[in-house]
């Protein structure tokens, strides 16, 4: 077919789209969903992005135990890397609008609770109480021209505060083992004896929480307490062994002890492994 066919074909069908108003709207349906999908696509690979960053974030605090590295550092540093995310989520926030959120909302829900994570672990950290939605969502309002904001779901802040559990269980096994890292004002990394407590209480407090929630909560959060659930079984295994047979094993063995008990230990995180993420 040659170049001379081609047009007269084109040409046809845009002489059959004027008398046509039934394939002029399929058309105008054509091109409002590729522009959909389009944007759905590049939501996607934003909140890869956020996913990842915020994960790297999540290990970069955890060398407060693993290597000994100063908190205050690692603070320091994981608010420049949470920085760096949040221009992600203003480029999401971007995206949606003039548009309905919750259209495009299963695009980037895992990305926003992978940052609320980081960003509730970090707060943790720094002040030993859990960040609220209000806090996070005053955190992702963007001045500038022009001016948006992200507003974080109860739902993502919700699994995301879940997922803090799990970290915070590694931290706790951590620092059984005498890495400290539990926050509470201490400089450097030096052991804490009441860490490993103070993180079991904290834990009981939020599985307690979630409790409460019962059946009302979103479907995902029957798994998700079930894993927290645990978590804070392998807590309190830590905070046992600690207890009873502190005495009997030095410190440095304990960990390893918690972890034949299948309380995961610190290994895991010291050669990056978490979730079947070592690879990020």
């Amino acid at each position: 077919m040659g170049e001379r066919d081609v047009q007269m074909r084109q040409a046809g069908k845009d002489e059959l789209l004027c008398v046509s108003p039934l394939l002029a709207s399929f058309k105008g349906f054509q091109l409002e969903l590729d522009a959909r999908h389009d944007k759905y696509e590049r939501l996607v690979r934003l909140s890869r992005d956020v996913t990842i960053e915020s994960k790297r974030t999540i290990f970069l605090l955890h060398r407060a135990t693993v290597s000994g590295a100063r908190l205050e550092d690692l603070l320091l540093e994981s608010e420049s890397k949470l920085s760096a995310v949040r221009q992600k989520v203003r480029s999401i926030a971007l995206e949606l609008q003039g548009e309905n959120m919750y259209q495009y909302l299963r695009a980037f829900t895992a990305g926003l609770q992978e940052y609320v994570e980081a960003v509730s672990f970090r707060h943790f950290l720094s002040t030993q109480t859990l960040i609220t939605r209000e806090e996070v969502n005053q955190q992702l309002v963007f001045p500038g021209e022009p001016s948006v904001s992200l507003e974080i779901t109860l739902t993502d802040y919700i699994l995301g505060v879940a997922d803090l559990t799990g970290e915070l269980m590694r931290l706790c096994i951590a620092s059984v083992g005498g890495g400290g890292g539990g926050g509470g004002g201490s400089g450097g990394c030096e052991p804490d004896p009441d860490t490993p407590f103070r993180l079991c209480r904290f834990l009981r407090e939020v599985y307690d929480g979630f409790c409460f929630l019962g059946n009302l909560g979103p479907y995902e959060l029957s798994r998700k307490l079930h894993v927290l659930r645990q978590s804070l079984s392998k807590c309190e295994d830590a905070c046992y062994a600690l207890r009873v047979r502190g005495s009997e094993v030095p410190r440095h063995m304990l960990a390893d002890l918690v972890s034949l008990r299948g309380g995961g230990g610190t290994r895991g995180l010291a050669e990056g492994e978490r979730d079947g993420d070592a690879g990020l």
